[in-house]
């Protein structure tokens, strides 16, 4: 068993006390992680602090060599980390590899922004004072707290930590206390890259930790993956020091499927959409709206296909469905699964827990046809492998029902007419839709979400600009 522990200024810290982190599939415990305490936090908060003089005084493409060595450290690890993704979280091994490859494309894309920002500081404003002439550049916002998920160690951490240290912030990252074995790897590969001391900090802990870490005075930004009650907690908690901030949060996304879509491709996208990661993902299309001439066809080919997926040990090579993340995720999800019943809802696959041998915490890849827009499981956000299902008759009717949500993280469009689909993509209140793909997020595109999704954007050059401030020079021209 592994003992995890804090890292700061670039050194393992002991705490005072550890708790158990476990493997779902079979409850073994696979490590022990620090409960961070305020003393805890305040040590890393103030060896970033101690940190950042000097880091933010590096030249960006500096900064961005340290982050192709980060990445090149992860290659040398990979398997080694979807393993621990694997042990800790209960997703497929093969999910969780391709995890580790698309934190390594981050890392590796925002080394690459990174060289191109030198060229960009203190650019020339155009004006039309004759007598004055101004400057922009972009400074870090300082110590940044990165709060992750458990769904996607390793991606989420790197869709923050990357820009952040290419912006010249310091960093106190917490990890979730669900996956802390993942994340454990970070400071053996910050260590490897010979990082200065204290630009990347590590505190381990439950929700106490992560609230330590948001009302320190000492951070200047909070970025949040979670849920969204969670994030209107870190909100308010942030207000009163007025601190820039980042959330991105749930989601109940719709895939709409029009009556001139492909059935194979629209069947694959609608599996994927939610039963990839068993269907904990915050842009999971759990909301599938099928044109009613097309909806008994797409149907029958989803029922087959979710007659062969059966929930098993995640780490097989063959896996496509695992346990779920946690006991307390496993008992969320299992309860969605009564109400559907005292609602009376039709379940055209699954609708309980899975029966297996040597893991409780499974659940039947579920889907359920003609659920009223009034349902809980219609407008909540479940976060498991349940698919809800209505039909349309119009593209003015699936507008309607995909943006009739609290939510505005993501959607998906399946149809053979591209002017169509352009149109439909247009009018839904969404951060990212994919045409006639699967969910595949580039690093070069933004990701986040509108209405209670969340608040700005991470990845591309805007994940960069959220680790920065704007400050212009004015002065006399000719000077």
């Amino acid at each position: 068993m592994t003992r995890i522990e804090n890292y700061i200024a670039g050194e393992a810290k002991p705490v005072k006390a550890y708790a158990p982190s476990f493997n779902p599939y079979n409850q073994e415990t696979i490590a022990e992680y620090p409960l961070s305490g305020a003393a805890d936090v305040d040590n890393a908060v103030a060896s970033a602090n101690r940190a950042l003089r000097d880091w933010r005084r590096l030249s960006f493409r500096q900064r961005g060599e340290y982050l192709d060595k980060i990445a090149s450290e992860i290659e040398q690890r990979s398997e080694a980390i979807a393993q621990a993704i694997t042990l800790s979280g209960g997703k497929p091994i093969s999910e969780a590899r391709f995890d580790v490859l698309d934190s390594i494309d981050c890392y590796r894309y925002y080394a690459k922004l990174a060289r191109a920002q030198d060229s960009q500081q203190n650019a020339v404003v155009e004006t039309e004072a004759d007598d004055l002439s101004s400057r922009t550049r972009r400074e870090p916002v300082g110590v940044v707290a990165l709060i992750t998920p458990w769904n996607f160690p390793t991606v989420t951490t790197s869709w923050k930590l990357a820009p952040a240290l290419a912006a010249g912030c310091t960093v106190v990252l917490k990890p979730s206390e669900i996956t802390p074995l993942p994340e454990s790897y970070l400071a053996e590969i910050c260590a490897a890259v010979d990082l200065p001391a204290g630009v990347v900090n590590i505190t381990y802990g439950a929700g106490e930790t992560g609230a330590e870490l948001v009302r320190h005075p000492d951070v200047r930004k909070v970025s949040f993956t979670g849920s969204t009650e969670t994030g209107g907690r870190i909100a308010a908690a942030v207000a009163a020091d007025i601190k820039n901030l980042s959330l991105e949060l749930g989601g109940k996304s719709s895939i709409i499927v029009c009556e001139d879509a492909d059935l194979e491709l629209a069947t694959s996208a609608v599996i994927g959409g939610i039963f990839f990661n068993n269907g904990q993902i915050c842009s999971a299309t759990s909301r599938l709206l099928v044109h009613e001439s097309i909806a008994p066809a797409l149907l029958e080919r989803l029922a087959a296909e979710v007659a062969g997926m059966k929930p098993s040990d995640p780490s097989a090579e063959d896996a496509v469905l695992g346990p779920l993340a946690c006991k307390a995720q496993f008992d969320k999800v299992s309860s969605y699964l009564q109400i559907a019943k005292e609602e009376g809802l039709n379940a055209l696959t699954g609708g309980g827990t899975f029966a297996h041998p040597s893991c409780e915490l499974m659940i039947e890849p579920t889907i359920y046809t003609d659920v009223p827009a009034s349902s809980r499981l219609w407008n909540e956000e479940i976060f498991g492998p349940v698919l809800c299902c209505r039909i349309f008759g119009s593209d003015e009717e699936a507008i309607r029902e995909a943006n009739n949500c609290e939510y505005g993280l993501a959607a998906t469009i399946i149809s053979s007419d591209e002017t169509r689909a352009d149109n439909l993509a247009f009018e839904l209140e969404a951060g990212h839709i994919w045409i006639n793909t699967d969910q595949r997020v580039l690093a070069e595109t933004s990701w986040g979400g509108m209405k209670k999704s969340g608040i700005g954007r991470e990845l591309g050059p805007w994940g960069l600009a959220a680790f920065t401030e704007i400050k212009h020079i004015t002065k006399p021209s000719g000077v």
